[in-house]
């Protein structure tokens, strides 16, 4: 069996499978990729699946904005309390958060733009990919999973529906922020205080700092997840067909009369 991930016979590929996820190139909207960025720093790439410089933001946001207390200026604002927002918000810090976030939501969009470019590329030249890859850790297969089960298990607890489709960078990553986001913001507490009528309590026991991270984080979970098991259903889709073009013949093939098949 030729070993795909060894041999580089073809300038590009659409998909590479490891035991630590299936990471592919497929057609996504700009603008798109650009409003997760705008919605927290480090998302779009994520989404591209560039882990490093996603991650990088994503820690920058959580950093920049915890010091200068922006989530709760934020509530502030909403609730009319203009001289509690000019109190808390500290404009040191904002100043450094402002360049770093114009450019999170700029080069996701200018990333997206240059990855549908090469995927067009890709699917033209339609190189072989691995479809199949074992370690002593892990085992991780292309194969067809159900997106509405995806959606499903990251409204449960986001990082369940990456670990259903075998994502398991995203995966370790959005449990442990969803860790911290719902402990240190009391949201189980309030939750708890919340079905007992305690309506005061549950919402003098929530940190509001920590509580505005969860909601974008909480919906860019349940959209990765759903949109990478569109795609990885398309990619196996993609090559049962060419396996099966490759190796079996046509229907209207004819053998001659006399011909001697072996």
């Amino acid at each position: 069996m030729e070993n795909y991930t060894t041999t580089n016979n073809h300038r590009r590929y659409k998909a590479h499978i490891s035991i630590f996820g299936t990471t592919q190139l497929h057609l996504r909207n700009p603008y798109i990729i650009a409003w997760w960025s705008a919605a927290f720093p480090g998302f779009g790439h994520l989404i591209l699946s560039k882990y490093l410089r996603g991650v990088l933001l994503f820690i920058w946001e959580i950093f920049i904005n915890h010091q200068m207390k922006l989530n709760q200026a934020m509530v502030y604002s909403f609730t009319g309390q203009i001289d509690l927002v000019k109190e808390v918000l500290d404009t040191r810090w904002m100043l450094l958060y402002i360049p770093v976030y114009f450019f999170a939501i700029w080069d996701s969009y200018r990333t997206t733009v240059d990855l549908n470019k090469i995927y067009l590329l890709a699917e033209r030249e339609d190189a072989p990919y691995n479809t199949f890859s074992i370690g002593a850790m892990e085992i991780n297969y292309l194969d067809k999973r159900n997106p509405i089960m995806a959606i499903v298990w990251s409204m449960m607890i986001p990082s369940t529906g990456h670990l259903y489709i075998h994502r398991i960078v995203i995966a370790a990553m959005t449990l442990s922020i969803t860790v911290v986001f719902v402990y240190y913001s009391h949201m189980l507490e309030g939750i708890h205080h919340l079905f007992f009528g305690e309506i005061k309590k549950s919402t003098e026991i929530l940190d509001a700092q920590w509580l505005l991270y969860y909601p974008s984080f909480y919906f860019f979970a349940i959209y990765d997840s759903y949109v990478n098991t569109v795609e990885n259903n398309k990619l196996f889709e993609k090559e049962q067909k060419n396996f099966l073009r490759k190796n079996y013949q046509s229907s209207s093939f004819k053998v001659k009369k006399g011909t001697k098949v072996s």
